[in-house]
């Protein structure tokens, strides 16, 4: 993936499903024709398959489990998200947290089908951890700031810079990103500044009433 790299997680919010999900991923499509910076999206399940066949655009699983075919009901297989298009998928994001033995089956799953990886964490410690696992991105996201309107890159930039060295000690060839409340052009340069790779966001993108004018703000600075 080419830096920096916005993600941007639809999660299960309502303006981020059917017509909801085609109105963001155009804009993310448009932004990054128009701009070169990549944007990638991670839509809900249902819409996956459709994403993936409309949009040249990096396209992410919001979860994978690591399990294989089989006796797995309500299991998410890597292999399955894979066959639906993803091209990588977020694991142990703060909402859908994960033992680490979840954590390490999941990111093997990953691996297994050429599917970039993306750990979230939510603190320095758990970013060190993640980066010994040999991930292609870890994501430091504050969870008491995820969905806030407060911005991690400008609350709280110490925990950005621990996070990429404690990172980058552990494995020299992982990415950061970026995550919890980050909505502007500042937000994404602050976090480059510090070391970042890219960011991960979610609802200042997905409820906007324009989402083209708010990706535009986001790489301004870039």
């Amino acid at each position: 993936m080419n830096s920096p790299f916005i993600l941007i997680n639809f999660k299960t919010y309502r303006e981020g499903t059917g017509y909801g999900a085609d109105r963001i991923a155009r804009a993310a499509s448009a932004v990054m024709e128009d701009t070169g910076v990549t944007i990638g999206i991670a839509p809900p399940y249902t819409d996956l398959r459709k994403m993936a066949r409309h949009f040249s655009i990096p396209i992410f699983a919001q979860h994978i489990d690591g399990v294989g075919a089989g006796g797995f009901t309500g299991h998410t297989p890597a292999y399955m998200m894979k066959l639906e298009g993803a091209t990588g998928s977020l694991i142990n994001h703060s909402e859908r947290r994960l033992t680490l033995a979840d954590i390490e089956a999941s990111l093997t799953a990953a691996e297994a089908e050429g599917l970039t990886s993306i750990i979230c964490t939510n603190n320095i410690r758990t970013t060190a951890a993640a980066a010994a696992l040999g991930p292609d991105y870890v994501a430091i996201e504050p969870p008491e700031l995820i969905g806030s309107g407060i911005s991690v890159a400008q609350a709280d930039p110490e925990i950005i810079a621990g996070s990429v060295k404690a990172a980058l000690k552990q494995n020299n060839q992982v990415k950061v990103l970026a995550g919890a409340g980050i909505q502007s052009g500042d937000c994404v340069r602050i976090s480059l500044d510090l070391g970042c790779s890219g960011v991960l966001l979610a609802s200042s993108v997905v409820k906007a009433e324009d989402p083209e004018a708010v990706l535009l703000d986001l790489v301004s600075k870039i």
